[in-house]
């Protein structure tokens, strides 16, 4: 019998089913038992659909500690938090991690926001304030304090005690770190290693003294491709005053702050801010954008007043303006690729010294040399076949025009080659983030480069030649 392929088979409607399940109007226990099945996220997904009576009924059947954990997958907490008590948000929010729990109340009204944390648990209180307390690009800001830690110099019974102990209130316990005799950070214990070892093994032979770590006020978009080359599941977060473990980045974490930079950078090849956000507002938009735009503006006009300077070429020779757009655009293309391929580069998470960014210049260049005289030979003859079959120029004044358009696309695409590399290694050597070298600046200045390449060639051979 034939296996049915994962992607053929049928996909389970998970809404439908949890939909069902909570308008059944079965007892609080048999629905929790029932929803036990789905993925706390698919439970998400359908809680904008729900009456209030509905989402009542859900609170009931999956409790606080349940419900805590649909409430992280919201992508707007605060929505749902703010439809509750302020007694019964709290309970829910003390059952999150500080740094979700810290998410949620950001989420919130500020007045609902203070009523909220005078109800929660101190100790969780002071968890969520020192994370608040970090700024927005501080680890310090996004690490979870779920997590298992012991002395180094306890024995294997007495880790295995305290990891039974702890695995209730800790899911992250695949890694257990080890501290000195003096609180400060020692190294990681694997899970698995601990499980297997024998009784009578010092614990000190398990701990992994060079674990990586990030220290709680090192910057994330610095450090983030060098931490993204680790493979662990958790990754330690270090006071910079004594070296205690405070928290742990997971890999969810990374993945997630990966994503934003990607976004971040996504944004500024288009030249738009990276803060911009999906939901942002008309007017906040566009105050936003319009610097850019503005700036590019005038890098625009400085195209169109050098192409004034060629107003007797365009007036002599009117038909070579049907080929500026060619130029341009494959000017643009290239300078672009080379652009994307630059800062590629540059986020690698790898230290590229001078050598280097002069080999990527040099490749960069190399290529969009060979692509361009390529492409020039291949619109040499089109343009002048062109000319000749359906423009009815001669063939003498056709493939001169030809000439003209396949050197300075040979040219233009050279050199946007060069300064679509070129542009960005300047900004990452003045500590600048090299994508903000966006796609709209690299295009405008391969646009005045190819326009005073191509009319200058045009000038100095055309206007001689004569029709």
């Amino acid at each position: 019998m034939k296996k049915q392929n994962f992607f053929e088979a049928e996909e389970r409607d998970h809404r439908s089913d949890i939909l069902d399940i909570i308008r059944s109007g079965k007892a609080d226990d048999e629905a929790r038992l029932l929803l036990e099945d789905y993925h706390d996220n698919d439970i998400a997904s359908v809680l904008d659909e729900l009456t209030a009576e509905e989402k009542e009924r859900l609170l009931r059947a999956l409790g606080n500690e349940g419900m805590s954990a649909v409430v992280t997958f919201l992508e707007d907490a605060g929505d749902y938090l703010s439809t509750l008590d302020a007694d019964r948000a709290a309970d829910i929010i003390e059952q999150m991690d500080a740094d979700e729990a810290l998410e949620a109340l950001e989420d919130l009204d500020d007045d609902v926001k203070l009523e909220v944390l005078g109800l929660i648990e101190d100790e969780i209180k002071e968890d969520i304030e020192l994370l608040d307390s970090y700024s927005d690009d501080e680890f310090g800001s996004m690490m979870s304090t779920n997590y298992i830690s012991v002395r180094r110099d306890i024995s294997i019974k007495q880790a295995m005690r305290i990891l039974i102990a702890e695995a209730a209130e800790n899911d992250n316990i695949h890694t257990i770190f080890a501290s000195k005799e003096d609180g400060s950070f020692y190294g990681a214990i694997d899970l698995k290693e601990l499980i297997i070892a024998r009784s009578d093994t010092p614990l000190e032979d398990l701990i992994y003294t060079s674990f990586p770590y990030v220290y709680d006020t090192d910057s994330i978009s610095e450090n983030i491709e060098h931490l993204r080359g680790y493979s662990e599941d958790l990754i330690p977060v270090i006071s910079s005053k004594n070296n205690s473990l405070l928290g742990v980045i997971t890999s969810m974490d990374i993945l997630e702050i990966v994503d934003k930079e990607m976004g971040d950078d996504y944004a500024k090849l288009a030249a738009l801010s990276s803060e911009e956000e999906r939901d942002e507002g008309l007017f906040a938009s566009m105050k936003k954008r319009v610097p850019w735009l503005i700036i590019l503006l005038f890098l625009g006009l400085g195209v169109s007043a050098v192409v004034g300077l060629f107003e007797s070429v365009v007036e002599e020779l009117p038909m070579i303006v049907a080929f500026q757009s060619l130029i341009l655009g494959m000017a643009g293309n290239v300078g672009t690729q080379s652009l994307a391929v630059t800062v590629r580069a540059l986020g690698g998470g790898e230290s590229l010294g001078v050598k280097k960014q002069l080999l990527i210049i040099g490749k960069e260049t190399r290529v969009a040399l060979l692509n361009g005289l390529a492409l020039g030979l291949f619109s040499f003859a089109i343009v002048g076949g062109y000319l000749v079959l359906l423009g009815g120029h001669s063939p003498a004044v056709a493939f001169t025009t030809a000439g003209c358009v396949g050197a300075a696309l040979w040219f233009a695409m050279t050199i946007s080659g060069f300064t679509g590399a070129a542009i960005p290694m300047c900004f990452y050597r003045l500590g600048i983030d090299p994508a903000v070298a966006s796609g709209p600046l690299i295009t405008t200045v391969n646009d005045l480069v190819a326009v005073v390449s191509y009319y200058g060639l045009a000038w100095a051979l055309l206007l001689n030649f004569g029709r």
